[in-house]
């Protein structure tokens, strides 16, 4: 008698058995983890420090830098990569705002980040949304407002106090689930490196020693992915929305003394410094400000450098000063505890300056192996997240075709 009937059935048996043990994730497009190291410098890659971004880089792709938009600042970045529009267009035009209808805007303003209103453009996460896919969310600038009606599946008031493993963790739990609850984009988010570089400069023991710390959870990250047999399987997008540089101590101007308060108020102040001319005070104000000075340069802000691309937008504060690397404007009040600190460091100047260039590096099935490729934009990314989540993007300011040497054969 033959075999083959005795054996069919088992075999068929085992088939099925191993089909239903096959995770969904097998057959599922590759989930996209968006992660931010706010404050890493391009250069800090090459300091030996971060192996496991260095494995990243060595398994996937690494661009030379990534160029910020002005202004390089925290919030107006972070919003810029998810949305593809420069800060100028989406209408997040600094950490402070001020806005004829919505009054202030500042970060510890949970109210004013909550408030759709302010947060113009549709990111990413919007646009899985609206196709069905569901999306996560460990922290990003813009995650705690209903954009359009529409936030993260699952989202988190920004807590500080979250660890990063904490964070990572959720991630993974995540990322674990069945492929009809498993989150098609996530955003992961780690500030202590940004901190620790303000704090005492970006050159500093204590911000090297928040690097390492940093790369130690991104290799945390990794190995659970690999333990769990889904390293391959997704798309890692590692981003920061700038650099940093060194702020000497006593380097500070106060923004009192740029101009009489009684011909201009203050709106914004830091590195990116916006004056509002007082009422029939105009002529006066611009007449101390508009120009070059020992430590920043003013203009109207309709003529401020066309490479910035920003001034249009109604927020945007009459006059515009920025002031030089290394250089803050503070209160008159914070002069002389500035210079009493230790060394410091700061962002937000100008998006060009080596000092303020970020990293994008990139590795899964999407992606080449071992690539480097050219510097980029950072609205350069929408675009590619859009491919990679799988939707139509938005509009946009993005390259397309800048991210494309990065991207592995169909």
């Amino acid at each position: 008698m033959s075999l083959l009937p005795r054996l069919a059935a088992p075999l068929l048996a085992l088939a099925i058995a191993g089909c239903a043990m096959s995770p969904a994730r097998d057959a599922a497009p590759a989930p996209v983890v968006l992660i931010s190291l706010d404050g890493l410098r391009a250069t800090d890659l090459d300091l030996g420090l971060t192996p496991n971004l260095a494995r990243i880089a060595a398994e996937g792709v690494r661009a030379e830098w990534m160029t910020p938009s002005y202004p390089s600042l925290t919030f107006p970045n972070h919003y810029t990569v998810v949305t593809g529009l420069r800060p100028d267009r989406h209408g997040v035009i600094h950490n402070t705002m001020r806005d004829a209808t919505l009054g202030e805007f500042k970060l510890a303003s949970k109210e004013a980040v909550s408030d759709a209103r302010w947060w113009g453009g549709e990111p990413i996460w919007v646009g899985a949304e609206r196709a069905g896919l569901p999306t996560a969310a460990m922290f990003w600038p813009g995650t705690e407002a209903a954009i359009g009606g529409v936030r993260p599946r699952r989202w988190s008031t920004y807590d500080e106090k979250i660890t990063a493993d904490e964070r990572v963790d959720r991630v993974l739990g995540w990322l674990a689930e069945d492929a009809s609850t498993r989150p098609r984009l996530t955003t992961l988010y780690f500030e202590k490196l940004d901190k620790a570089s303000h704090d005492r400069g970006p050159d500093s023991p204590e911000a090297r020693a928040a690097l390492q710390t940093l790369d130690a959870v991104i290799g945390r990250l990794l190995d659970a992915l690999r333990a769990n047999g889904q390293l391959d399987r997704v798309n890692l997008v590692i981003t920061s929305d700038h650099g940093m540089a060194p702020v000497p101590p006593g380097q500070a101007v106060a923004a009192e003394d740029m101009v009489d308060p009684a011909d201009a108020e203050s709106v914004t102040r830091g590195q990116s410094v916006g004056f509002t001319p007082r009422p029939g005070r105009t002529a006066a104000a611009e007449a101390q400000l508009l120009g070059r000075h020992a430590h920043y340069e003013c203009w109207r802000k309709a003529e401020l450098p066309p490479q910035w691309k920003y001034g249009t937008h109604p927020r945007v504060p009459a006059i515009v000063c920025q002031m030089d690397e290394g250089w803050d404007a503070v209160s008159r009040s914070s002069v002389a505890k500035h210079a009493a600190e230790p060394a410091g460091g700061s962002h937000g100047y100008d998006p060009q300056l080596p000092s303020m260039r970020a990293v994008f590096i990139a590795r899964g099935p999407a992606f080449k192996r071992g690539a480097r490729i050219p510097a980029i934009d950072n609205v350069d990314v929408y675009p590619l997240l859009a491919r990679l989540v799988g939707i139509k993007p938005a509009a946009h300011d993005g390259n397309p075709a800048a991210l494309t040497p990065a991207l592995a054969a169909p």
